[in-house]
């Protein structure tokens, strides 16, 4: 991709393009639900299927001349259901939370009780966060973490379960470092009438190869960003293996909750789904494990706590009350300042704002793809325990910033686009 014709026809928005392609290639991605696609997603993305509107589904559109945008959102469906071994794919929605709004609403009318991950303990803003649609459209009863273990708390979710009696159960997080029992879930929920929705965007690309435990054979729906672990470009997907709502999966998304697809980005998903079917690609979700780990044990080496004490997928949690009165914002932005790029989060038991936190959440995904080593993202760990621990410190920034930007320059990123 040369970007020829946009330097020449439109160089202020080309500057800001460049001005974000610098700013990737000179911090280390740290951010969990992050990753960097291929150029081959890359240009699927940016091609002239952009042009084409297809409402519907392929085979049964409200435009004509979509022959060829059909052949490529069948493929796209048919490589992620051969991915994750679904029998039902729709690869349509626009985003996780565009799924996940058509998902809840083919399984729950406004009003109803549905159930999710309380936002502090991990969950996601379309889990039934009052400020998202899920808060504002349906009566939630949130679960969350056992105090002690800061585990999934299952037997708090089958008493408010049975107390509740919720029409549908979303399982799934957004900063959860640990396997998730979706087995317990299904249990939990069809016992006691309940259909269960697992969002699985953080981890979908470890699913995908086995490295996490599949939701697909014991839940109603799967719904998943595409981008993250599984390493395409920015959306979402719905997967489920019940054939029988296949029907107002389709309707909840067209005409339900958006309107024609953009065929541009699904063709860049089925890029990226391929890509996924390759041997390299659990390669790949293994190397993501290993780097999750070893920044754990930089962390830690620093005097920094992980909350569960680890990790079993790509990211960690990380309270910085061992820190002092840093918080989680002013982390981000010391981290920021030496080249490595992180998000302020909350923890459990929370006491500051969501604006502000008490920790952070650091992913190994972005960094993994880049080619960051076990020994090297150890190292990175251990860097951001001497920034966080020292913030202010000019000294350490200094001597952080220099060592960050020679990793770097062993990693380049997208050397191709110049």
């Amino acid at each position: 991709m040369s970007f020829e014709h946009l330097s020449k026809t439109d160089p202020e928005v080309m500057s800001f393009i460049g001005d974000e392609l610098t700013r990737q290639r000179n911090s280390i991605e740290l951010i969990a639900s992050e990753n960097f696609v291929s150029l081959s997603v890359m240009e699927a993305v940016g091609s002239p299927l952009t042009n084409k509107y297809a409402e519907g589904l392929p085979g049964k559109r409200y435009y004509g001349g979509c022959w060829a945008v059909d052949e490529v959102e069948n493929l796209a469906r048919e490589r992620v259901k051969k991915l994750f071994g679904a029998g039902f794919a729709n690869v349509q929605p626009h985003s996780g939370a565009q799924a996940n709004y058509a998902a809840i609403s083919a399984f729950a009318n406004p009003g109803d009780t549905i159930m999710g991950m309380a936002l502090d303990n991990g969950g996601h803003l379309t889990h039934g966060s009052p400020a998202n649609f899920s808060g504002k459209l349906y009566k939630v009863v949130s679960y969350g973490l056992d105090p002690e273990t800061e585990r999934i708390d299952f037997d708090d979710v089958e008493e408010k379960v049975k107390k509740n009696k919720p029409v549908l159960i979303i399982a799934g997080a957004s900063a959860y470092p640990r396997i998730i029992d979706f087995e317990r879930f299904a249990q939990i929920a069809h016992d006691n009438g309940a259909a269960l929705m697992v969002d699985m965007a953080h981890i979908a690309g470890l699913v995908a190869t086995g490295r996490h435990p599949s939701p697909i054979p014991c839940s109603d729906v799967v719904t998943s960003t595409t981008h993250k672990t599984l390493r395409g470009p920015r959306g979402g997907i719905i997967l489920s293996n019940d054939p029988d709502i296949a029907k107002r999966i389709n309707s909840a998304v067209f005409p339900g909750s958006q309107g024609g697809p953009l065929e541009h980005v699904i063709a860049g998903k089925a890029v990226a789904f391929g890509e996924a079917l390759e041997p390299e690609f659990a390669d790949y979700t293994d190397r993501i494990l290993v780097n999750a780990k070893a920044i754990g044990r930089g962390l830690e080496s620093r005097g920094l706590r992980l909350v569960t004490g680890g990790t079993d997928n790509h990211l960690l949690l990380v309270d910085l009350t061992p820190a002092g009165e840093v918080t989680g914002r002013d982390a981000e932005l010391a981290l920021d300042e030496v080249g490595m790029t992180v998000n302020k989060n909350t923890i459990p038991g929370e006491k500051r704002s969501p604006f502000v936190a008490s920790g952070i959440r650091v992913g190994s995904a972005a960094a993994t793809t880049r080619g960051f080593s076990e020994q090297e993202c150890e190292r990175i760990g251990e860097l951001i325990g001497d920034v966080v621990l020292h913030v202010g410190d000019e000294a350490i920034k200094d001597r952080t910033h220099a060592e960050v930007c020679e990793l770097l320059s062993a990693h380049p990123l997208y050397p191709e686009l110049g």
